[in-house]
C-alpha cells in the first residue's frame, strides 16, 4: 500500500502494480539526468506541464527505483500503460505531485 505521507504512489506498468517514490536517492538520480539542476530547478521544470517521453522514462525509472524495483530505465521504456501518452503523464504527474506538495501533507504545515 502507498504511503501519501512519505510521497509514495501505486501504479499499474506492464500488466503489475508497483510502489513508486522519489527518494533522495531517485532525486539525486534526476538532478545527475538534467544536468545537475538543483530540486527547485527540476520542479520549476516540470510545473509548466511540458514533459516529453524521455523525461517520462527518467522520472517513472527513479520513482520505481525509489520505491524498491531493480529497473533500468531501457526495461521501463518497453512497459505499457492503460491509456497510452496520458497514462504515464498521469504517473508522473501523480508522482511529482506526491512528492514535492506532500509538506503540505504534514502536521504544522498550514
Amino acid at each position: 500500500m502507498a504511503n501519501r505521507h512519505r510521497g509514495e504512489i501505486k501504479a499499474e506498468l506492464g500488466g503489475e502494480t508497483y510502489i513508486l517514490c522519489l527518494t533522495l536517492g531517485a532525486l539525486a538520480e534526476l538532478e545527475s539526468a538534467y544536468g545537475d539542476q538543483d530540486l527547485i530547478a527540476i520542479a520549476e521544470r516540470f510545473e509548466t506541464g511540458r514533459i516529453g517521453a524521455g523525461d517520462a522514462i527518467r522520472i517513472i525509472g527513479a520513482g520505481l527505483r525509489g520505491g524498491g524495483t531493480k529497473i533500468s530505465n531501457e526495461a521501463v521504456a518497453a512497459l505499457q500503460v492503460a491509456g497510452g501518452a496520458a497514462g504515464y503523464i498521469g504517473i508522473v504527474a501523480k508522482l511529482l505531485t506526491a512528492t514535492f506538495a506532500v509538506a503540505e501533507l504534514q502536521p504544522g504545515n498550514g
